[in-house]
């Protein structure tokens, strides 16, 4: 498997513009064939791992969009149009602080979970009694936000954030996105999670079942693809910062003073709003695999304890690295206190 996504050798006549110049151009603009990019390698595999689980007539179409999403009703696959080229990651990253699915590992990971949406939708698996009673009824709403139980064995792990108890159709996709990977080893795994396992098992009789036969649903029209996007790249960005911008809750005075100080013996140490700033890249690397929370979140709490910090006058109560470590741990568990809250934010 390649070790990068970007592997396109296709050079746009926007590849050397500016940032600014690039924002302003709409998505259609940016479009690249997905056959001329590197993603096209991973689409191959994701066929090639249907054929090995004796699905022989089902192959999802791939095409580039604004996110990842399979629409209802269809069986076709959108991909970010970020992975398409480094240029856009990179534009991606600046604004977001991630690029989501942009490893290949990542991105294997959440094109089994569209496909597991996918073939739900070609083969019309949510009428079924069984998938019903296992997963609950695709009709229950979805909701903005989620309070995951991170010790539940009753739901597959497989994306960040315990997706899979997020709707009975995440929790269908995770689960076929867990028994199509060829090395997840989910009988072994999963064999003492009984109710994961038996939604892992029905994966598996079901399509046994259907894998043989032709879809329902053969349709494999396009649901808002790239290349009729006329939005600007500007305008996608802010309306992602929006969405995702959540407010947290100031709860953290408390745990900041137990980091810091600003006892007056103290105020020739380093401030904490100098040092935080010094550390907010590493910090947020740190704490986003650990709670599953977009990197542009954990970077607005950050953001807004540097204001609190400077507003309290605090400064650094212990040497440099121990004082990093704490704020580690606590921003670990400021965040994973407002998602078990209910406020946390659902990608879309």
């Amino acid at each position: 498997m390649p070790k990068t996504l970007f592997l396109s050798k296709v050079l746009p006549s926007w590849s050397d513009f500016s940032d600014e110049q690039l924002l302003e151009l709409p998505l259609q603009d940016v479009h690249i064939p997905l056959a001329k990019t590197g993603v096209h390698y991973f689409i191959d595999k994701l066929q090639h791992e249907l054929g090995q689980k004796g699905i022989a007539y089902f192959r999802p179409r791939c095409f580039f969009s604004d996110e990842w999403f399979v629409a209802d009703g269809t069986t076709s696959i959108a991909i970010p149009f970020y992975l398409a080229h480094k240029r856009l990651a990179a534009l991606q990253k600046y604004f977001l602080y991630e690029i989501e699915g942009g490893t290949p590992g990542w991105f294997m990971q959440l094109l089994r979970h569209e496909c597991g949406h996918a073939i739900d939708n070609a083969y019309g698996l949510r009428r079924k009694k069984k998938r019903q009673t296992l997963f609950g009824k695709s009709s229950t709403p979805y909701d903005d936000y989620y309070i995951p139980k991170p010790y539940s064995k009753k739901h597959v792990i497989h994306l960040d954030t315990w997706y899979a108890q997020s709707h009975p159709d995440e929790d269908f996709a995770e689960t076929f996105a867990v028994w199509l990977n060829p090395k997840s080893a989910w009988k072994k795994r999963y064999k003492d999670w009984k109710v994961a396992y038996q939604k892992l098992q029905y994966v598996d009789e079901i399509m046994q079942k259907i894998g043989s036969t032709k879809p329902k649903n053969t349709s494999r029209s396009l649901y808002q693809p790239q290349s009729k996007i006329k939005k600007t790249l500007r305008q996608h960005y802010k309306e992602k910062q929006a969405y995702y911008g959540v407010s947290f809750p100031k709860i953290y005075d408390v745990h900041l003073l137990k980091i810091f100080t600003n006892h007056p013996k103290h105020c020739k140490t380093m401030k904490a709003s100098t040092f935080i700033k010094k550390i907010r890249k590493e910090v947020r690397r740190a704490v986003a695999p650990w709670t599953g929370t977009y990197q542009y979140n954990i970077h607005q709490l950050i953001e807004e304890i540097i204001e609190q910090s400077a507003l309290l006058d605090l400064h650094l109560r212990f040497d440099y690295e121990e004082s990093k470590n704490q704020f580690i741990s606590m921003l670990t568990l400021v965040t994973l206190e407002y998602i078990h809250s209910g406020n946390h934010r659902k990608a879309r």
